[in-house]
C-alpha cells in the first residue's frame, strides 16, 4: 500500500499545479512583493504557507483593507 517515493513526489507536484493554476507567476511575485513591503510578511513565511492558507490570509487582508478604506472615507466626509 505504500507509494513509491517517485509517485509521491509526482502526486505532490500535480496537487500544487492544480492548486496554483488560477494564479500566474507574475501575480504570485507581485502579491509577494506587496505582502513583504506593505504588510511586513517575510519571504520565508510566504513560501512556507500552504496554498490554501495563503489564500485565506490574502482574503482576510483584502477585507481588512476594504473596511479601513471605508472607515477613512467616512472620516473624510465628517
Amino acid at each position: 500500500m505504500w507509494l513509491h517515493p517517485h509517485n509521491q513526489i509526482r502526486g505532490i507536484k500535480q496537487f500544487f499545479r492544480i492548486t496554483l493554476s488560477h494564479e500566474d507567476l507574475y501575480n504570485y511575485y507581485k502579491t509577494n512583493f506587496a505582502l513583504i513591503q506593505h504588510h511586513k510578511y517575510s519571504l520565508t513565511e510566504l513560501e512556507n504557507m500552504i496554498p490554501w492558507e495563503r489564500e485565506i490570509y490574502i482574503s482576510q487582508l483584502q477585507h481588512y483593507i476594504q473596511e479601513e478604506n471605508e472607515r477613512l472615507e467616512q472620516l473624510k466626509h465628517r
